[in-house]
């Protein structure tokens, strides 16, 4: 009997611990996914500067394939560019690919685009620059380039007028955010080990 209520006793401590660290592992999720969708998100890069392309000897072909989404416009009369690059300042930058005598950037649609431009390593950022009175808004950007894999970059919203707007996965501020993400992630997995322990010994 004596030791049926010291187990009894023990069970009945431990449960405000579980309690603790279920909301820890709670708090922790909610930070995960906050920060996660930080870095995926698309932003405003009002610094960004196309002067700063690098005239290289070698010239590399990169397909971009851009897809628009379903809630754009159903034709557009906007002025689409684009620069991309890796994180060694090595820029591509297309003026104006857009063209309404061939149905560019028509809703729901696809297109794709041959850029030749200097060879770059893993691409790991992209902008888009409008100008124009339709509001045209893209669903994602494709590019295929030599020497390293696809990188895909999910938009699904409208791009603000006359200010490049996309993602950066090279800058600082991104790699911090993956940091906090990958120590987040290392946390949830602690804890979940913690409770499901102390769940067994009870």
């Amino acid at each position: 009997d004596f030791r049926l209520l010291r187990a009894i006793s023990r069970s009945t401590r431990m449960v405000p611990i579980l309690r603790l660290l279920a909301l820890l592992c709670f708090v922790f999720s909610i930070f995960l996914s906050v920060s996660e969708s930080k870095v995926l998100e698309p932003h405003a890069a009002e610094s960004f500067n196309v002067s700063l392309i690098q005239n290289l000897r070698t010239s590399c072909s990169y397909t971009v394939i851009i897809s628009t989404s379903c809630s754009s416009s159903r034709y557009t009369r906007d002025q689409i560019s684009i620069a991309f690059g890796d994180g060694y300042g090595n820029q591509i930058y297309a003026p104006r690919l857009d063209d309404p005598s061939t149905k560019t950037f028509e809703q729901c649609s696809s297109d794709t685009f041959e850029i030749n431009g200097p060879c770059t390593y893993q691409l790991c950022y992209v902008y888009l620059y409008r100008s124009g009175p339709d509001g045209w808004i893209p669903e994602s950007v494709k590019i295929y380039s030599h020497g390293s894999k696809a990188v895909t970059f999910p938009y699904n919203t409208l791009v603000p007028e006359s200010i490049w707007y996309g993602f950066n996965y090279c800058n600082s501020a991104s790699d911090s955010n993956l940091l906090a993400i990958g120590l987040g992630r290392i946390m949830l997995v602690l804890l979940g080990f913690i409770i499901a322990g102390s769940t067994w010994l009870l």
